[in-house]
């Protein structure tokens, strides 16, 4: 008998030491922390390293990552948040919820990229996917979309961090005439989703032939589905970045362990997951490289993306004139 009492003994001293385990929360949007994104790898791999335990908190899109954020405010049970883009860092600073990063990771992004308190952890291109067996002749710019007769589908770029890259990248290729080309693009716009898997789910059912996405979806329904069939339309006046970023509360209880998880998010390790799982660009390039099927991908002349403070500054007359162009 004494073998089995052994063995109920280092059972119960497991299941002590699994609830004394620190938990570390990470507020995150719902396609990062399910099934078939990033988050369980990323959990999996930390908590062998850390002997603790990853609760992942979800809220939607970035937008509504950043929403909940100053919602609770001081409250949030979140130690770390992973999520928002460079379009939101500058409001997400301005709640002073969040303390500096312990220390800067490499990136290996596109353009000179540096924040005290947010590190990329990966990052896209956006741009306007459709069937290349459907359309053969894709628009080559705004403007020539716009003359088209080509429905798209978009993101609402109050909720939707898509959706405010995009009325970022018309504002930052056009300047003052941004609202002109929303003004030409209002009668091509079937819908506008609150989210991007609804806008893409939509396009995927045919409901359009074009939809706001990015040039590395292709690179999903290659390498996932052995389909060759979606394509990335490749602009002239360059294509407007995405750079995801995550950080750490200065409320968390947890800020040792928050460090850690932060340097794993850009470890080798963890940068290799992101291609395959948010279909994005990982900040850092992983030593194996990036997988097969992601040479296919264009490769924008031109990458666009304001400063954060200069997001911050643009953002509320972009969204106005979206809002007024298609309110008509």
């Amino acid at each position: 008998m004494k073998p089995i009492h052994l063995a109920l003994a280092f059972l119960s001293l497991g299941h002590m030491a699994m609830a004394d385990a620190p938990v570390l929360n990470v507020l995150t949007y719902d396609s990062f922390a399910a099934e078939w994104g990033p988050g369980p790898a990323i959990a999996k791999g930390f908590e062998a390293t850390c002997a603790c335990k990853i609760n992942y908190i979800t809220a939607g899109d970035g937008a509504a990552v950043l929403s909940r954020l100053k919602m609770e405010g001081a409250t949030s049970e979140a130690d770390v948040v992973v999520g928002l883009d460079t379009t939101l860092t500058e409001s997400a600073r301005a709640t002073g919820l969040f303390a500096p990063l312990a220390a800067t990771a490499p990136n290996d992004l596109p353009v000179p990229y540096t924040d005290a308190n947010f590190e990329p952890f990966d990052w896209g291109w956006f741009a306007f996917v459709y069937d290349n067996t459907k359309l053969t002749n894709p628009p080559k710019s705004f403007k020539e979309l716009a003359a088209s007769n080509l429905k798209i589908v978009i993101e609402d770029p109050r909720s939707s961090t898509p959706g405010l890259g995009l009325v970022m990248w018309v504002k930052d290729a056009y300047g003052t005439d941004s609202a002109n080309i929303w003004k030409d693009l209002a009668d091509n716009i079937v819908t506008v989703t609150p989210s991007w898997d609804e806008a893409y789910g939509l396009f995927l059912k045919g409901e359009a032939d074009m939809v706001l996405s990015y040039t590395t979806s292709p690179a999903y329904h290659l390498i996932a589905e052995k389909d060759a069939t979606k394509s990335a339309a490749p602009f002239a006046e360059g294509h407007y970045m995405q750079v995801e970023v995550a950080g750490k509360l200065a409320s968390s209880k947890q800020q040792p362990l928050a460090d850690q998880f932060l340097a794993y998010l850009a470890s080798d390790a963890a940068q290799a997951t992101i291609p395959t799982t948010n279909w994005m660009y990982p900040a850092k390039t992983p030593a194996e490289g990036l997988p097969k099927g992601y040479e296919t991908l264009i490769k924008p002349l031109k990458s666009l993306l304001f400063s954060p403070t200069e997001a911050e500054g643009q953002r509320q007359a972009a969204v106005e004139e979206w809002q007024t162009a298609l309110s008509k």
